[in-house]
């Protein structure tokens, strides 16, 4: 065996935290934890983020989930919004000249429910005050002389225009088609038939004073219309009067309340402005209430009174209740919750709006403050993206109806006016769509300036344990769980090494560890513990294990009965024990497989078989491939590499990936070249490269786990074991009954840096070093694999010459093949 091979000791599996290191009794006496553990560098780039106030640096945080971005980050916008002023409110008033365009009004946090409160009481006001003053006795006795006066008048004019008539013995008569001049004779009037019985001269001298007396009738009709047209306009200006009276102390009262707010003002003097241009709103009030009184209630219903909402105020941002600047975290920002929306109702048959039925959105609840939301959910609703990427970019909100942008029948909507916007957005994610909308959308780069990068794990010092302590304590205290004992922390702590798999490394994917805290302490009430114990965290997690690893459990009785081939004892020529990591959603485990090597005469090369049949993924045929530079460095210096070869997984019928099998295929091709036989209680995993160093793979722990179970199935002898790269012992946090096996001596795990040193360690047999001729030593793998190649060299030069029928072969063609 090679020098470099060793066997690891007990204290290189795992490392463990000595309860002893912590000074309390129970998690109960550590004060609460508020601050972010483990994350120095996304918490910088939070603080950076929200303090700098140039445009475009909203940031974006990624990490994967359980990392506490989302809780990190409203942490640090809780305690920085509480330093900041509160933002203004925002309404939505009716606009006189557009009733589709509303205009927005801005005032301080407070006041925009004042002027919501005082415009409804104005509007209640105008329903009641301003009917009861057209009741008054002093508005009927005006309105009462101002018809006297046209009566007056119109009778005035007619009775002159009769008293002519009837100088010209003509008289006014009242016919179905209105006034009429009729001659008359001795005080009777002209017939027809009597008016042409008329001499010639007669009937002219009366047509011609009948036509002069209808031209004096359509002049003084037109005098009574003009004096109808004034006596309407002067009662038309009465009730502006009266109105005007009535409203105008609730006017100013409010104009003077609001006097340095010049759009309240303005927006005050425009419903003054409308009141006294619909004073018969008013006055249809009256009219109705008398009606319905003697209405079938049927009709009442159908029968709406003026309710002069046009004058009320839609406040969409109320501040008043606000400390600090507002913190939004939107859980499903869709179009309509991130921009706002456009309602409508239906009336007859018709979908209609108008300004008090625009709602505000998260960008309007958030403006002056912080906005957070999901990458996923924000990209995955129609038009939310974009809708926020637009509000952002032109600093404004401007509320806009979805129909108009997927091209829908158009109704009535409306265009509010924009509100600007002065808002940090925070989008929180995974890095794939981080890089992905980095490199695919532009927008994305000048927005999005700041990435605060969340990472899963920290560096385990007696500090960091001391964090996880109270951040038990911290959950059991919020959650009202049981407190946990030093052994149950220290417990925790080792299983957080685990989950990164590193001695050095702690987990800060802290949603994970607080389902652990959770669990424990179910465990410790089954258990009967006031205080959480280590037992109650083991039992927690092998329980979770139990509900994760039916297929493990199934896979291990397959072997055990076998029907999956797999040898612990014993020793084959090419053939070797892999092990890969099949991943379950939260669980994974290891998986042993055979592999089997077989070579031959021909120019083929290596041939793998499950490449071949395409259940090779990209990166194990990668590893695959550099099996034959290796081959090639190492023996084909001076002789051409004439062999075929072909490996396999056997009984595996899945797809195969990652090269962490790739030193496990080359040590059953050498021992296949070599002759010498593998011990089978051994099982490899590791990458390898062209010069035959053995890499780290990912999942040692689990790998060397599922061997030992098959072992422990089979039967432990003492001799079997696992053979990882030496890269991959900082990595190692082995599960305490592997532990213990090893420590009996009933099982054992080595360490390799080279491909050398584990054959070696696999045959019994050194590998061996090239001497100053350049040949392997007698006896060793190298040796035996070297001459090995030379033969089938020299078989293939043999049969190439036969084939030809030469015996150079010069001049001739050679098979490609000499299989």
């Amino acid at each position: 065996m090679s020098e470099a091979a060793r066997e690891l000791s007990t204290e290189e599996l795992r490392r463990t935290c000595d309860p002893s290191s912590f000074d309390f009794e129970s998690t109960a006496e550590l004060p609460s934890l508020d601050e972010v553990i483990g994350q120095d560098r996304a918490v910088s780039a939070v603080s950076f983020g929200i303090d700098i106030e140039s445009p475009g640096y909203h940031m974006y945080a990624l990490g994967p989930v359980g990392t506490g971005k989302t809780t990190t980050i409203r942490k640090f916008l809780e305690r920085k919004a509480d330093e900041q002023p509160v933002p203004d409110d925002w309404c939505y008033v009716n606009n006189f000249d557009d009733p589709d365009k509303p205009q927005a009004i801005r005032l301080p946090a407070g006041k925009g429910r004042e002027l919501e409160k005082d415009m409804d009481r104005l509007a209640e006001e105008l329903r009641t005050e301003v009917p009861q003053a057209f009741e008054s006795e002093e508005y009927e006795q005006e309105q009462e002389k101002i018809q006297e006066e046209f009566q007056e008048r119109q009778q005035e004019l007619f009775q002159e225009l009769e008293e002519e008539a009837q100088s010209r013995d003509f008289t006014l008569l009242q016919t179905p088609q209105g006034l009429a001049i009729v001659p008359v004779q001795q005080g009777e009037p002209l017939t027809p038939d009597q008016i042409n019985q008329l001499d010639e001269q007669r009937r002219e001298e009366l047509e011609e004073q009948q036509e002069a007396l209808q031209d004096e009738l359509r002049d003084r009709m037109r005098q009574v219309r003009q004096l109808q047209r004034k006596a309407k306009d002067r009662v038309r200006e009465l009730d502006r009067q009266v109105v005007g009276f009535t409203v105008e102390h609730l006017i100013e009262a409010l104009q003077e309340k609001y006097e340095e707010f010049d759009e309240v003002v303005d927006f005050l003097a425009r419903v003054r402005q409308d009141i006294l241009e619909n004073v018969e709103d008013f006055k249809r009030i009256r009219q109705m209430e008398q009606a319905q009184q003697q209405m079938p209630a049927a009709l009442m219903q159908r029968q709406q009174q003026p309710d002069f909402d046009q004058y009320r105020v839609n406040l969409i941002v109320d501040n008043a209740d606000t400390e600090g600047a507002p913190v939004v975290l939107e859980a499903n920002p869709t179009h309509p919750n991130l921009i706002g929306r456009i309602e409508h109702q239906a009336q007859f048959g018709a979908l209609v709006t108008n300004f008090q039925m625009l709602k505000a959105g998260a960008l309007h609840r958030a403006n002056g403050g912080y906005l957070m939301v999901e990458a996923r959910d924000v990209l995955t609703k129609p038009m939310a993206w974009e809708g926020l990427k637009r509000a952002l970019k032109n600093q404004e909100v401007c509320i806009e109806s979805m129909r108009e942008a997927y091209g829908a029948i158009a109704t009535r909507t409306l265009e509010p006016e924009p509100i600007p916007l002065d808002v940090k957005v925070i989008v929180i994610g995974d890095p794939l769509i981080y890089y992905l909308l980095y490199n695919l959308d532009e927008d994305f780069q000048e927005l999005f300036k700041v990435k605060a990068d969340f990472g899963v794990r920290m560096d385990w010092d007696d500090g960091a344990a001391h964090q996880y302590a109270r951040f038990i304590g911290t959950i059991c205290d919020d959650e009202d769980l049981a407190h946990f004992a030093p052994s149950a922390v220290a417990r925790v702590v080792e299983h957080s090494a685990r989950v990164v798999a590193h001695q050095k490394k702690v987990a800060t994917k802290f949603g994970d560890i607080a389902d652990l805290v959770r669990q424990s302490s179910y465990w410790a009430g089954r258990n009967g513990h006031d205080m959480v114990q280590g037992e109650d965290v083991s039992k927690a997690i092998d329980e979770r294990i139990y509900r994760s690893n039916r297929l493990e459990e199934l896979i291990q009785e397959m072997i055990d009965e076998d029907t999956l081939l797999i040898d612990t004892d014993g020793e084959v020529v090419g053939q070797v024990n892999g092990i890969s990591v099949m991943p379950l959603g939260d669980y994974s485990f290891g998986k042993t497989s055979r592999i089997t090597a077989r070579t031959h005469v021909g120019r083929s090369g290596v041939v793998n078989i499950d490449r071949e049949i395409e259940l090779g993924g990209r990166v194990h045929n990668k590893g695959v491939m550099i099996l034959s530079g290796y081959l090639g460095g190492k023996f084909a210096d001076d002789v051409p590499l004439a062999l075929s070869a072909s490996i396999t997984f056997e009984q595996l019928y899945e797809e195969v990936e990652g090269d962490s099998a790739a030193s496990a295929e080359l040590y059953a091709l050498l021992s296949s070249l070599s002759g010498y036989p593998i011990r089978q209680g051994l099982a490899v995993t590791g990458s390898v490269n062209q010069r035959g160093q053995v890499q780290a793979i990912g999942g040692v722990n689990e790998k060397i786990e599922g061997f030992f179970e098959v072992c422990r199935l089979k039967g432990l002898t003492g001799d079997q074991g696992v053979i990882i790269p030496r890269s991959n012992v900082k990595n190692l946090m082995l599960r305490d009954e592997v532990v213990e096996a090893v420590q009996d001596g009933r099982f054992h795990v080595y360490s390799v840096s080279t491909v050398d040193e584990g054959i070696a360690l696999l045959t019994g047999r050194e590998a061996g070093e090239r001497d100053a001729d350049g040949a392997y030593p007698e006896g060793t793998v190298n040796a035996a694999v070297q001459e090995r190649l030379e033969n089938l060299a020299r078989k293939v030069k043999t049969f190439v010459r036969e084939e030809v029928g030469s015996p150079d072969g010069h001049g001739q063609r050679e098979p490609a093949s000499a299989d």
